[in-house]
């Protein structure tokens, strides 16, 4: 989650809500918190990889977890294409993309040698972009710009805007999905995922606020609503210019790390749908020696790389956005079914299931349009499919 979200993500909502985006990331934080606190109910009594592809088919039905999971497939592959994008960017504007494609194809590689090799280059990058970070907080607190006049009102953007934000914003916490898709790859999942999860958006949090706040007092919503690189806007503004190159650096890296988990989630959920038969046959393989579905590996992979040819960063986000979001009503959904003791739990839920649909619904209209046109698609992918069996059930009956 502290990865390329915070580099990318305060631009578009700083554009959509102006300072309110403050409020938009509290909004988004609620709304990932229910998740979380549903996807860790679920991955203590699911812990499989696959996530919530697993939760709703156990919990509603074989057709919602197939939704839950394609929604994931094509919303994280967006979500890949964004990373890698965002990474080119911040390196070197005029190679962004033939560097997007090369850091897709080193990182699948990272992946492709194991899970272990994957967490440990993760927790390098973030420990190098958390220092980065915590220079831009510094730069723009500290650089002789800050001000409160700088942030204008909370409510220029009105409801929609802060809502537009928020679902914008929301693109940046949904890293949490990871831990629960390497369910079968976690020791002692029932303990470490439900620990895990909350620990993790906790943190999360925080440091979005911090990094927020300081880039509005130093540069203010209209700067950063009409920059690429929001952070590098910030540090010049606080008139320490030599801080821009390291939080360059620190935004790519940030990509990276975030393109790195990311590609081993998506993979995950490929891989337990190829073994259910919902996605071809080929891709359900495990590398023999290094333990991981290294078919759905590759083919994510190529995918990615096809994508960042043609994707554009800011389309990307949102329409990543509204599939991750129904990917987590769905999640909300399958936790309401479970038993619970007390109240609280399914309030949760209900509560997320609610906000995700109001923020997946006040995304830009195009990132609606696209998304739902996805899950239509996966929708009649998974009726035909149906079609097809009776037809040839019917067929070998006769």
């Amino acid at each position: 989650m502290i990865g390329a979200g915070v580099f990318a993500a305060l631009g578009p909502a700083a554009a959509a809500a102006g300072s309110g985006l403050l409020i938009g990331l509290a909004a988004a934080a609620v709304v990932a918190y229910c998740n979380a606190t549903s996807s860790a109910r679920l991955a203590a009594v699911y812990p499989q990889s696959g996530g919530t592809y697993v939760y709703g088919r156990e919990r509603l039905g074989d057709f919602w977890g197939y939704l839950a999971g394609w929604g994931f497939v094509v919303g994280k592959t967006a979500s890949c294409a964004a990373m890698a994008l965002t990474f080119g960017a911040y390196a070197a504007p005029g190679w962004r993309r033939p560097l997007a494609v090369a850091a897709v194809v080193a990182l699948a590689a990272v992946n492709y040698r194991g899970v272990r090799k994957t967490a440990a280059l993760t927790r390098l990058i973030v420990a190098v972009v958390l220092a980065s970070l915590a220079a831009v907080v510094v730069a723009a607190l500290l650089g002789g710009t800050a001000s409160g006049d700088n942030l204008g009102s909370l409510t220029v953007g009105g409801v929609r805007g802060v809502l537009e934000a928020a679902g914008l914003l929301f693109f940046a916490f949904a890293g949490y999905a990871r831990i629960a898709t390497l369910g079968e790859e976690v020791v002692d999942p029932a303990r470490t995922i439900p620990r895990a999860i909350p620990t993790a958006l906790a943190i999360t949090l925080a440091v979005y606020a911090a990094v927020a706040v300081a880039a509005l007092l130093a540069a203010g919503p209209e700067a950063l609503a009409g920059s690429t690189a929001p952070l590098a806007t910030a540090a010049h503004a606080g008139s320490l210019d030599w801080l821009a190159p390291a939080v360059r650096v620190g935004g790519a890296l940030a990509a990276l790390g975030v393109l790195l988990s990311l590609v081993a989630g998506v993979s995950r959920t490929v891989f337990a749908m190829a073994a259910d038969r919902r996605l071809p046959a080929w891709l359900d393989a495990v590398h023999p020696r290094h333990a991981v579905p290294h078919r759905a590996e590759i083919a994510v992979a190529a995918l990615v790389a096809v994508l960042v040819l043609m994707a554009d960063l800011r389309s990307a986000i949102g329409f990543s956005s509204f599939t991750v979001l129904a990917y987590y009503g769905i999640t909300n959904a399958s936790a309401w079914t479970l038993p619970a003791e007390r109240l609280r739990p399914r309030l949760v839920a209900a509560a997320g299931g609610l906000g995700c649909a109001v923020l997946a619904f006040t995304l830009p209209p195009s990132s609606v349009v696209l998304g739902a046109v996805a899950l239509g698609i996966g929708a009649g992918a998974w009726l035909l499919q149906g079609a097809l069996l009776r037809s040839r059930s019917g067929t070998g009956e006769r």
